[in-house]
């Protein structure tokens, strides 16, 4: 697990051992997280709006590259549609679309705009989000094209 803040390694490893689960943690940056090797999952949950917007290029450069060939990468983000401060975050939110066309050379397996709920801070309130998970196009696939999702018609 990785995160900037060690108040949220904290909890994180306060969640992992309730559920009987070992985790390896890193206070860092995702920018600066010295990872090596591939994945077949890379998976991210509320936590690259905190990312800045300038740097974000590299980053989703950086997590394509640590994907293999037939693996996954799933997002979500918060974007600018609902936007509720807590806390005195700091956050980058999105816009619509970013998120896909940061991955428009990437098959988009599933995508969605939407709004989580919330009460981080006492009080309740929605976040609105994207989310997407999406896949190299590593072989043509007839009658798909990058970056459009595959459709499914059922009678």
């Amino acid at each position: 697990g990785l995160d900037v803040s060690a108040a949220g390694l904290e909890k994180a490893e306060r969640l992992a051992v309730e559920r009987g689960v070992t985790v390896r943690w890193l206070c860092r940056s995702m920018l600066d997280v010295p990872v090596t090797g591939r994945f077949d999952l890379v998976y991210s949950c509320g936590t690259i709006h905190h990312v800045p917007k300038d740097d974000r290029p590299r980053l989703f450069k950086r997590l394509k590259a640590l994907t293999r060939g037939r693996g996954i990468n799933a997002h979500l983000v918060f974007t600018d549609l609902r936007v509720y401060v807590e806390k005195d975050e700091e956050i980058d939110y999105f816009t619509a679309g970013e998120l896909t066309d940061a991955y428009a050379d990437w098959l988009v397996i599933r995508h969605e705009d939407g709004l989580v709920p919330c009460a981080q801070d006492g009080v309740p309130h929605s976040h609105s989000v994207e989310r997407l998970v999406t896949t190299p196009v590593t072989q043509r696939v007839p009658g798909l094209r990058r970056g459009l999702p595959p459709v499914l018609l059922t009678a």
